[in-house]
């Protein structure tokens, strides 16, 4: 391992702070710039983590000649961007041929980016947070241990250890984000065919051990797997909460308040969307509530001519002593895992690289699995046969 090799962080939010104090204590041979449009952010993030290796620039992410210019001087960039700037991250990577670990949540399909992605010759990781992240690592695990696969079902969401009225939710993460996933329809696997279904449809109750009674709903949250993961008969991806959440934010939907176009109050113009992100978020944000993070996912098959499920657990909690939530732990761990392994070269491919297909190797997955335990996140695997 060189002494100076370099990884760019961009984003100094609640993720990307936490997945560079991670890089940056984790390889002490590497340098970690983090940056941000807010430089005071970037500044007081890089003196947090307090290591003498961790520095800071201001970073307008949206110009992308200084973007490229920027990246130039790195080995490695790692997104933690608002989902409208993801994709123009990538194509900046790729101009400056440099690789790529992201986390945002890219409106379009990353791997139409892959051919001039293998032409640069860089790899671009998208979607390395949680789900999805490691959910689509563990469909590629199963999917490698599978001669035919047949269902594909995630069940994710980040909670209140306690429902907390009147949503039964806070806030771990963007608003913005959240919200577009509630009005985004979500495409699935249905009858083998990819269709699309309204976001909050597909309501069901599920019980989960150490968690109690939650409810699941369609979200968009497959991402490439039905690009990747072919000729399946279900996949889908849901999202949980607290029973009756669900019922709440359809009214709010069904009233207008996720609507973007403006509306005149006493000669006032203000998009609903605007004034209901700043309205719940000043109502959501608890910081003293502690969070959980729930994940489930079961991939069915077929292997040596016997029906086989493959179940995946995880369960997360708040961590008291480093004051980190579990949605930032189980995002941010799995982003900064990925780009330590890359920079250690255990990813050799080039081009855009979906998670799933890290999965499907042994050596990354017992690799990914381990890293993750030594954080303490912890995930179970269950083969059922017949």
């Amino acid at each position: 391992m060189t002494n100076f090799m370099k990884v760019l962080v961009l984003g100094s939010g609640n993720i990307g702070s936490v997945a560079a104090e991670d890089i940056a204590k984790s390889m002490s041979s590497i340098e970690v710039v983090v940056a941000d449009r807010d430089g005071a952010k970037a500044k007081e993030v890089a003196e947090r983590i307090g290591e003498s290796t961790v520095s800071w620039i201001q970073l307008d992410a949206t110009n992308h000649n200084e973007l490229v210019n920027a990246l130039k001087d790195f080995d490695l960039a790692m997104g933690f961007l608002p989902g409208k700037l993801g994709y123009r991250l990538a194509e900046a990577c790729i101009d400056a041929e440099k690789d790529l670990v992201d986390v945002s949540y890219m409106a379009k399909n990353p791997l139409a980016l892959n051919d001039k992605a293998v032409k640069a010759g860089v790899t671009i990781i998208p979607d390395c947070g949680l789900a999805p992240g490691i959910s689509n690592i563990l469909v590629g695990r199963a999917v490698g241990k599978l001669d035919k696969v047949q269902t594909v079902c995630i069940m994710v969401g980040g909670l209140p250890e306690k429902p907390v009225p009147p949503l039964g939710y806070v806030i771990t993460w963007s608003l913005e984000s959240l919200i577009d996933e509630y009005i985004r329809k979500a495409r699935i696997v249905k009858e083998g065919e990819i269709v699309e279904v309204e976001a909050l449809s597909g309501l069901e109750e599920v019980e989960f051990p150490n968690v109690g009674r939650l409810e699941a709903f369609y979200t968009d949250g497959l991402r490439t797997l039905p690009y990747t993961v072919r000729n399946v008969n279900v996949m889908w991806e849901k999202t949980l909460r607290y029973p009756g959440h669900a019922s709440k934010i359809k009214l709010l939907k069904a009233l207008g308040f996720f609507e973007e176009k403006q509306i005149n109050v006493e000669g006032v113009s203000i998009s609903p969307r605007k004034l209901t992100v700043r309205l719940l978020g000043q109502k959501l944000w608890k910081p003293e509530v502690k969070d959980i993070v729930v994940l489930k996912v079961e991939i069915s098959g077929v292997k040596n001519d016997e029906q086989t499920r493959h179940v995946y657990h995880l369960l997360d909690r708040y961590d008291e002593k480093r004051e980190i939530t579990a949605m930032a732990r189980t995002t941010a761990y799995p982003a900064s895992i990925i780009a330590q392994l890359m920079l250690k070269k255990t990813v050799k491919e080039k081009g855009v690289v979906p998670p799933e297909r890290l999965g499907m190797s042994e050596e990354f997955f017992s690799m990914f699995l381990n890293e993750l335990e030594k954080r303490g996140i912890k995930i179970t695997e269950e083969e059922v046969l017949g």
